[in-house]
């Protein structure tokens, strides 16, 4: 149970982070880091919780129990 728990963040948080990169480079995208020199909130949530999410699955499948 512990690993598909590790299973479905990693899957979750490599799709937020793979979301959160075509979202940065989308034309309006790149015009607010343009205008504004930083990127998007809402991008950047994305980058930090599928980072986050990779962690915890990452060692939640090194350490479960076999």
């Amino acid at each position: 149970m512990k690993k598909m728990i590790a299973i479905i963040c990693l899957t979750a948080g490599s799709g937020l982070l793979v979301w959160g990169y075509r979202e940065a480079q989308t034309l309006k995208g790149q015009l607010h880091r343009f205008v504004t020199s930083s990127t998007e909130n809402r991008i950047t949530w994305m980058y930090v919780s599928g980072a986050v999410l990779c962690t915890v699955g990452v060692v939640q499948i090194y350490t479960a129990k076999k």
